[in-house]
């Protein structure tokens, strides 16, 4: 988790935090497998463990949710996505009273007397976790004909009340293309990253951390070149959304215990619940949190350190001290062991395999040391050039080395998996275990005779096949220096990097062209049957989506008036056979096509009306797009009625909570009876 300077072997070039921190970062492209995340307004995050090619006969996903209003009860269940704004519904499934995976869950604050049999309370912080069964249909709706998602919305109780809606769309297998639609000016699903802040808040930034609990961005710092008034040195806690300062830790303990201000080079790991481990020079081991005035700390005996990482208990540090490896208690500065790596200086801790990294400033022997029983386990030689960091992939337990202006990779038995080479020198890297890719910054260093152009970059690879996943992201003015930092959010949604050259800290937001998830197939009606095409997206920014309708074979198109939906509904006339549908779908990124329909008409056997009463049609006919209104009736609520899931006033003191919440979710009390009975 450390790094040595590019500039000589005196100084440590801080860690690239391998980060798994709860922010919630918008969509991006997933497997079944891999956990979807959506923020609501209010800036509630629901979760859904699986949310592509799921099995249309059914099977059980796990649903989280953090943040939400605890004094309002909510209901969370695969419905009908009826858009902005709109209540959800009809659902699949009913009311579910029991702890297992029901089709839907009642989440209410906690005490409310429906609490128990009936709903599961909130827990802290607004915080919820269930099973959900899922299926393609019931007998409410059929998300093979609709577009649908997991939902949040506000119980019986307040049925208007759209503030916890939260929607997570989902496909069942069978939807998908496989193409993912037809890309216009980039490949669908295309990602990239962009510069979306930057930080100028925290001094000189030297390394970062992002907490894994807290989520707040730590970071260590120099002084600022330009202001020699002013002390800027020391640790920061920002907030990671806008780099607004929490907290400024500038002074720590040295030798004889008084306190002074001091760089923070190496932020070495995070502490339980909020706060971190740091270095300060020479020989300083640090801890502070958000909202201290000073560091707790330690002065090691022995020489410079030149190192460090998390230790194998929480309680504990490894430190490099040039040839010097021990682990050393956080709180008293106390030795528990000791080895001596000769050459070695830099040093990488891999904690999930039980490992440390060291290697030389300039190359050298790397080694591979076994923190079990603190023995060399694996050897391999190094070119000798500048070491900028040793980086162990939790995943794999290889080892990335920042070797001149190239990234190696070696496994665990020291054996040279991949060189990746670059221009620029590779100055910090940060794993995302989610998507299992590695983030490496790449800053310019030399002059214009050297072929300098003050531009670095960040490259994302493949931890499995090596391989650069998007194109190289260009940072103007990225500098290499003596020390550098990557911080990345579980999945990857965002990317923070230091530029010390001009004392910022980059964040950078992925970005990903349309990818259709969903595209609709040819139809065949008769005149005057409702016709349904549905088309669902994903990227980042959220696509926006239009309707688009040709009538000479594809040759031109014209847009839908009206229709900017997932679902296009209207009523088919006789004059638009052989007409071709196609879903566009747009974000910043890009813009994608769905695989144009056709859609066959043919004039009703009983010689009907050819579709003149209630429906609209596409453009080049007479009247306008039609509107998909999600309307349904639930039975047995005597006169309660629900349009897209919402209940009517009338009638609703007839029904008790539980056949309410039945009724509510698309099933209606007969199925909430069988419920029961089942239990």
């Amino acid at each position: 988790m450390t790094r040595v300077p590019h500039r000589g072997p005196a100084a440590l070039l801080g860690a690239a935090a391998l980060v798994t921190a709860s922010i919630a970062t918008g969509s991006a492209a997933r497997a079944a497998d891999t956990p979807r995340t959506a923020t609501g307004r209010a800036g509630q995050e629901l979760t859904v463990s699986a949310t592509a090619n799921l099995a249309p006969e059914g099977e059980t996903v796990q649903v989280t949710g953090a943040g939400y209003d605890e004094t309002k009860g909510i209901y969370v269940a695969l419905c009908k996505d009826n858009g902005d704004d709109r209540v959800p519904g009809p659902c699949v499934g009913g009311a579910d009273t029991g702890g297992g995976a029901g089709a839907s869950k009642w989440i209410v604050p906690d005490g409310d007397p429906n609490e128990g049999e009936l709903a599961l309370a909130y827990g802290p912080g607004g915080t919820f976790d269930v099973q959900l069964a899922v299926k393609a249909k019931d007998s409410n709706v059929d998300c093979a004909q609709v577009a649908c998602s997991v939902v949040t919305r506000v119980d019986h109780r307040a049925t208007g009340d759209r503030s916890q809606d939260v929607r997570i769309p989902v496909v069942f297998a069978g939807q998908t293309p496989d193409d993912g639609g037809d890309g216009v000016d980039v490949p669908a699903g295309s990602v990239s990253y962009a510069k979306t802040a930057e930080f100028t808040t925290a001094g000189r930034p030297q390394d970062l951390l992002l907490h894994p609990d807290s989520g707040k961005l730590y970071v260590g710092s120099a002084d600022i070149p330009d202001t020699a008034d002013v002390n800027e040195r020391g640790l920061y806690a920002l907030d990671a959304t806008d780099g607004k300062v929490l907290s400024h830790i500038a002074q720590a303990p040295g030798s004889t215990g008084a306190l002074a201000a001091r760089v923070v080079p190496l932020v070495i790991a995070p502490l339980t619940g909020d706060g971190v481990v740091f270095h300060y020079p020479l020989r300083g081991i640090g801890t502070a949190k958000d909202g201290d005035t000073a560091a707790r700390g330690v002065w090691l005996a022995g020489a410079t350190v030149t190192g460090a990482g998390p230790g194998t208990e929480a309680a504990t540090v490894l430190v490099a001290q040039g040839p010097t490896l021990s682990e050393v208690e956080t709180a008293t500065g106390t030795v528990r062991r000791t080895v001596t790596l000769d050459g070695g200086s830099a040093l990488g801790v891999d904690s999930a395999h039980a490992a440390a990294w060291s290697a030389g400033a300039s190359g050298g022997r790397l080694r591979r040391v076994d923190t079990g029983s603190f023995t060399v386990t694996a050897t391999a030689q190094l070119p000798d050039t500048y070491v900028t960091f040793l980086e162990a992939d939790p995943a794999t337990g290889n080892v990335w080395v920042g070797s001149g202006t190239s990234a190696l990779v070696f496994d665990k038995n020291a054996e040279l998996l991949a060189t990746l080479e670059g221009r620029d020198r590779p100055t910090a890297l940060a794993f995302d275990r989610a998507t299992e890719r590695a983030f490496v910054l790449r800053e310019d260093f030399g002059n214009a005779d050297d072929g300098a152009d003050n531009v670095g970059s960040l490259e994302v690879y493949d931890t499995a096949k090596f391989e650069r996943t998007i194109e190289p992201v260009a940072l103007p003015g990225s500098r290499a220096d003596a020390y550098a930092g990557v911080a990345v959010t579980p999945g990857g949604g965002t990317v923070y990097v230091t530029d010390q050259a001009e004392s910022k800290v980059l964040r950078l937001d992925r970005r990903m062209s349309p990818k259709v998830l969903r595209a609709p197939a040819d139809r065949s009606a008769e005149a005057g049957d409702e016709v349904t095409f549905v088309a669902t997206a994903e990227g980042t920014p959220e696509p926006t989506v239009r309707w688009q309708v040709s009538g000479d074979e594809g040759r031109t198109w014209t847009a839908v008036e009206g229709a900017t939906q997932t679902s296009y509904t209207f009523t088919a006339r006789a004059e638009q056979d052989g007409h071709r549908y196609r879903a566009e779908f747009t974000n910043a990124v890009g813009t994608t096509r769905a695989t144009p329909v056709t859609l066959t008409v043919t004039e009703p056997d009983d010689g009907g009306d050819g579709g003149t009463d209630g429906g609209t049609g596409d453009p080049g006919d007479t009247g306008g797009a039609g509107t998909t209104t999600g309307g349904t009736s639930v039975s047995g609520t005597t006169g309660a009625t629900t349009s897209g899931g919402s209940l009517a006033a009338t009638g609703v003191g007839a029904l008790t909570a539980a056949a309410l919440a039945a009724a509510l979710l698309g099933t209606g009390w007969a199925a909430y009876r069988r419920g029961r009975t089942a239990s």
